[in-house]
Order: C-alpha cells, then structure tokens, then sequence
C-alpha cells in the first residue's frame, strides 16, 4: 500500500502503490453531486486544485492519477475518448453519472476534454479555470512531453496490458486530443499554445460569468473559498506535483510494471522480452 512518505514524495501519483480496486464504473450510479469542474489545461497546477478540493471537503476529487488504483476506469475513458473524438457513439449524462459518481469536484485531463459535455451535464456545478502564464505553462507542459512522448512507457505497456498498457493508451489518446493530433514530440510542441489558447476560449464560450472563476494558484484561498461558498481552511494553500515530482512519477510507474513484468508469470512473457523490455527501459534512463 502508498505511504505517506509515497505521497509526499510524488502526490496523488502514489496510488500506483495501492492494492488494485477493481471497480467496474459502468455499474455505477451518481451517490454524490458534482459541484465543481475545474477544466484548466494540464501543467496548471491540476494536482494542487485536487488536493485544495479534497481540503474543501469535496469527496474523491478525480484527477488523471485517481485511477492508478482503479484502472478499469481506463477502459472507460478510451471508450469516452472514442466517442466524442473518433464518432464511435454518442457521450452521455450516464457515462458521467457512473464513472465520476463518486467525485463532488473533477480536474485534469481526462475530465478538461469533456468540458463542453460536463458543462452542459451538470447545470448546477460551479466552474474554476485555472491559467498560468503561458509561458510559464509551456515550459512546464514541454517537460511533460518529453516524458508522455518516451517510447518506454508504451513498450512496457504492451508486456503489462492490465496495469500500465491501461494507463498508457488514455495518457496517449488523452495527450494527443490536448495537442491537436500531433503524432510527434515536435509537433506536438508547435501546436501546443494554440490548442491551450483554444480550450480557454472554449470553456468561456460555454459558461455565463456568474459561474466560472477566473483563478490563478497565486491568489491562494480567499477568493476561491468565496466564489465556493466554503470556510477558509487553516491549512496552507496545496502546491503539489512540480515538475520534478511530475517526472519522478514517470519513473516510479516505470519501475512498478518492470517488477510487474518480471513477477507476472499470468503474462505468459519469455525471459527475453522481459530482459529486452528491462534493457530498453534502462537504455533510455541512462
């Protein structure tokens, strides 16, 4: 099981290190109401605004780590991604009333690309966008890239289908939605402040003013607790998952299929794609 020493080091990420639920959401039913969707970009400060809505006493903030210990939920998302992306069928208020039952507040990726859909699913939540500087979010999300664009994290993948190969295909359709359909690392850097520029204008298309929250991590609790109509917490203001911690998290997911790979003899593996996986991944660390 995480430690508390897990989610000191790289947050919310050290659910990886959890006993797998194994919760299939598509039997599941709304049990609380969504309050708030946070639909900022990734590398906005997500994680923090995760753990600032779990401190406001939200349950189950869902965030892109909330399923490390639930991967069937992945399964969910690509089928979503699928539909409203690819026309494979049509996205509804069930999908969501399933799959984020639980959740009183959404943010990050997968939840922003379904920001039309929650908008309009949930009349009654309250909207905080969250924007950095574009610069100073570009330079961040371009660390990001050169991890989520790594080949190693989908080779080791396909040796750990139920585990990492889950987490691997939403990260890659997920990222490839937020950078227009570009299928490499260079192009997805070039079109990257256009498509953020893009969604921000898109969410505020979409809601009136009296229910969106223009919000940047600097302005701290006040305003957000007001715009909440939530108590101001004695706590210092989260500020999780930098992107030192972010690429650490890579890293340590990683290592967690490579022991899964080695140990699982369920995946049938020979001992030759098990050490080639391990030496490429070494390869690349190197």
């Amino acid at each position: 099981m995480a430690t508390q020493a897990d989610f000191d080091r790289i947050g919310n990420y050290a659910r990886m290190y959890n006993n797998d639920q194994n919760i299939d959401r598509r039997k599941s039913q709304r049990t609380v109401p969504l309050e708030v969707l946070a639909l900022g970009y990734s590398r906005t400060g997500t994680l923090s605004m995760r753990e600032t809505f779990k401190i406001l006493g939200y349950p189950n903030p869902y965030h892109f780590s909330s399923f490390y210990d639930n991967v069937k939920d992945c399964d969910i998302w690509a089928e979503l991604i699928g539909k409203k992306f690819e026309g494979r069928g049509t996205v509804t208020k069930k999908d969501f009333d399933g799959l984020l039952g639980h959740c009183g507040a959404v943010t990050d990726m997968p939840c922003h690309l379904f920001a039309a859909e929650l908008i309009e699913f949930y009349p009654d939540a309250k909207v905080v966008l969250v924007e950095r500087d574009i610069d100073s979010w570009y330079k961040s999300w371009s660390d990001f890239l050169d991890n989520a664009f790594n080949p190693t994290l989908p080779l080791l993948g396909r040796f750990d289908p139920y585990f990492l190969g889950r987490i691997v295909k939403v990260g890659v359709l997920g990222v490839d939605k937020q950078v227009g359909g570009a299928h490499s690392l260079k192009a997805a850097k070039a079109r990257s402040k256009e498509e953020y520029r893009k969604h921000y204008a898109l969410v505020r298309s979409l809601v009136s003013k009296e229910r969106i929250l223009e919000y940047r991590l600097g302005d701290g609790w006040e305003p957000l607790c007001k715009f909440l109509g939530k108590p101001i917490p004695a706590k210092a203001f989260p500020h999780v998952n930098d992107s030192a911690s972010n690429g650490q998290s890579f890293k340590e997911l990683a290592e967690k299929a490579l022991k899964r790979i080695a140990t699982s003899a369920a995946l049938g593996l020979t001992p030759v794609a098990v050490l080639a996986a391990t030496w490429y991944y070494r390869k690349k660390r190197a």
